[in-house]
């Protein structure tokens, strides 16, 4: 995991607030260098970092708690700000054909049998669908979901729709491992906690850190798909027993694809 930072377009304040910092810092850093004592020169850094703050429109403190005012600009997708959030990034190989794994995946009803934290995962429609996620302190966290772009056998991407309590975009490649061993299975994810990057960090007191949980996901996704059944904690198979309630088959994909909107502005 790590955090998102640029410095490109990082602007996360507004205008009128870039303008009264730079008006208001110059003002301080004035009246600072006049009084020419400690007391001013805290003033006159404090004005100072008030003029940085309107000239450059980027603000730290916004930064660390996740708000962003200004406007939507550029490399902003509908989700998830590319200047925000938190970026994870995991693969893993699984002895079983691209095709298959991606039928398995896209199946959204399998999800939650390898992934700990996911609760539900509704179909809406076939592009459309609603999630409900385990959060710290025994609450949930909800959205609503697109898959926004498709690649049948190969990819799937998505986003979450506006009023997600988690903004979050990212995408699953299924791609054929080398010397056939089977399929690599890569997850990019980008979300912004609803407290930015001191939430993902407070929240990781609470439980494991998201690309460790991502990782024993997919660690429990080979072994459904290898072996039939998910170990558990207490050492007693259950891939095999939810794979027979659920009355899952591992079929052939649609043919069906979506037309690409906007990407979680990853790079390949």
């Amino acid at each position: 995991m790590r955090i998102i930072t640029h410095t490109k377009h990082a602007v996360n304040i507004s205008q009128a607030e870039r303008i009264v910092s730079a008006i208001g810092g110059g003002i301080l850093a004035a009246a600072g260098i006049k009084k020419r004592s400690p007391g001013g020169v805290a003033l006159a850094l404090l004005g100072g970092d008030l003029l940085r703050r309107g000239i450059t429109g980027h603000c730290y403190a916004y930064e660390a708690m996740g708000v962003h005012t200004a406007g939507p600009g550029q490399g902003q997708s509908t989700s998830v700000p590319y200047e925000l959030g938190i970026r994870v990034d995991k693969s893993i190989t699984i002895a079983k054909p691209p095709q298959e794994v991606y039928a398995f995946w896209r199946d959204l009803s399998n999800l939650p049998r390898f992934m700990k934290n996911l609760e539900s995962v509704t179909q809406i429609d076939d592009e459309h669908s609603h999630w409900v996620v385990k959060a710290p302190a025994g609450r949930t966290v909800e959205w609503d979901a697109i898959i926004h772009n498709e690649v049948p056998g190969q990819m799937i991407a998505w986003r979450s729709m506006p009023g997600a309590d988690v903004d979050n975009a990212g995408s699953v490649w299924f791609r054929e491992a080398p010397a056939g061993r089977g399929t690599e299975v890569k997850v990019e994810l980008q979300y912004n906690p609803p407290a930015g990057a001191l939430g993902a960090i407070f929240a990781s007191f609470w439980g494991k850190e998201p690309s460790q949980q991502i990782q024993e996901d997919l660690h429990r996704l080979k072994a459904l798909l290898e072996a039939g059944e998910v170990p558990t904690t207490q050492g007693q198979p259950r891939g095999q027993q939810e794979h027979e309630r659920h009355g899952a088959k591992v079929t052939e994909a649609s043919e069906e694809s979506f037309p690409a909107s906007d990407s979680p502005a990853y790079n390949h």
